[in-house]
């Protein structure tokens, strides 16, 4: 009988990303990785429901056999993530990859989505175990490319298959043969992009045979991001050996940055459940501010015991109006200001960073002083030298959108589809 006896996870957000879209499960018996896609924090969303769908476990065994059941639970997590697509202009357009490996009691079930990847080192021999639902591995299977041009192709980046996009999706399933100490790896395309098979196995196969994967992981994911670490990069390995061979377990904690982990980014990922735009914080008001708020209102003034008050002399009244005056337009200006800013933060549009097709959050003008009423919010998979250049015209006008409108634009470009800004 199989078992895993050892395994090491690390995801990285990488060099460019400002937040981490891939989330995991490294609990033996099950690996998987999911690459989210999508404006805004919404591959972040996709990856993250994938993966819950699959912490809900296979069942009890009676419904099917082990390939079946891990079949449908990615048939379920498409369903899922496309319904809150669909209902949810936040979330339009999402999806995300998933390459998920079960190791059963005498063999590896293999369900794959997308581009992420399945890997196996054998006597020091790499080999990798799936196909890319990609634009360049469609044309280097029919013939069109060679897998080195594949490598430096523009378009290498476009996925023709993922969890979401459509209510019905192919999924590629495969039960393999394991031999005693094979080392296998998941891992999402920040890693291959950035690393070619043959870097990959070169660092998989450096150290001491003792060495724990740990070191491994580290070493992969530091050289992709050596390498310029595009994307979000996240790599599991894990180590399996019939019941004789002696060994040791990782943490049988789910580790999925959707789930319990925050991604290293500067980011935390936001919650499944309540995915509603940030909210200004208003300060906590006590009962004795009410009393001096209320006290300023309409200050108490004392019953004098006889006799009319005096009238106060004009020339004071006067220079109190002046003195107050200039506050009171300071602070109308800057509710004004305020008000606007915030209002800038509900509108969005397309336009570039670092190289990158990227949705922008407020309006696409700079104030004296250095001021942006804009920021990065999504930078997608796009370089904008592979967008053609009449597109690019119009897709860069600096219009304002809805985010769903935003996030749907740039979603269909990461699908390769023809759009029209």
């Amino acid at each position: 009988m199989l078992r895993v006896i050892e395994y090491a996870q690390r995801t990285d957000t990488g060099r460019v990303r400002p937040a981490n879209e891939d989330s995991f499960v490294a609990r033996a018996p099950l690996f998987a990785v999911a690459d989210g896609m999508g404006g805004a924090q919404a591959g972040e969303v996709a990856s993250r429901m994938a993966v819950e769908v699959l912490h809900e476990g296979l069942g009890d065994g009676t419904d099917g056999t082990v390939a079946e059941r891990l079949r449908d639970q990615v048939v379920e997590a498409n369903h899922r993530i496309h319904e809150r697509a669909q209902s949810d202009s936040r979330n339009a357009g999402m999806g995300t990859t998933l390459t998920a490996a079960y190791v059963d009691e005498r063999r590896l079930v293999v369900v794959h989505v997308g581009d992420s990847r399945l890997y196996r080192l054998r006597g020091g021999v790499l080999e990798r175990l799936t196909r890319d639902h990609s634009l360049v591995e469609e044309l280097v299977r029919q013939g069109r490319l060679t897998p080195e041009e594949a490598a430096e192709h523009p378009q290498r980046s476009i996925i023709t298959r993922a969890l979401g996009p459509e209510s019905e999706v192919a999924i590629d399933s495969e039960v393999l043969r394991v031999q005693d100490a094979d080392v296998f790896m998941v891992c999402s395309d920040g890693l291959t992009a950035m690393l070619s098979d043959e870097r990959i196995g070169d660092l998989l196969n450096a150290g001491a045979p003792e060495d724990p994967l740990q070191v491994r992981v580290d070493a992969l994911v530091d050289a992709a991001n050596d390498a310029g670490g595009r994307d979000n990069i996240t790599v599991l390995l894990f180590r399996v050996a019939g019941d004789d061979t002696p060994g040791t377990m990782g943490s049988q904690a789910v580790s999925s940055v959707a789930i319990e982990d925050q991604p290293t980014g500067t980011h935390p990922g936001p919650d499944v459940k309540d995915l509603d735009q940030a909210t200004a914080v208003m300060p906590i008001v006590t009962p004795a501010d009410l009393d001096d708020e209320d006290e300023d209102a309409h200050p108490r003034h004392l019953i004098e015991a006889s006799g009319p008050r005096s009238p106060r002399p004009a020339g004071k009244k006067r220079r109190r109006g002046l003195r107050a005056g200039p506050f009171i337009v300071l602070f109308l200006i800057g509710c004004i200001l305020t008000g606007g800013y915030f209002a800038s933060q509900t509108v969005y549009f397309v336009g570039s960073y670092k190289g990158l097709v990227t949705v922008y959050r407020g309006l696409p003008y700079d104030l004296p002083a250095g001021i942006r009423l804009y920021s990065a919010n999504y930078p997608s998979s796009v370089p904008v030298d592979e967008v053609d250049p009449q597109l690019r015209k119009r897709l860069f006008d600096h219009r304002i959108r809805s985010l769903g409108d935003a996030n749907d634009l740039v979603s269909r470009l990461e699908r390769g589809e023809v759009v029209k800004p």
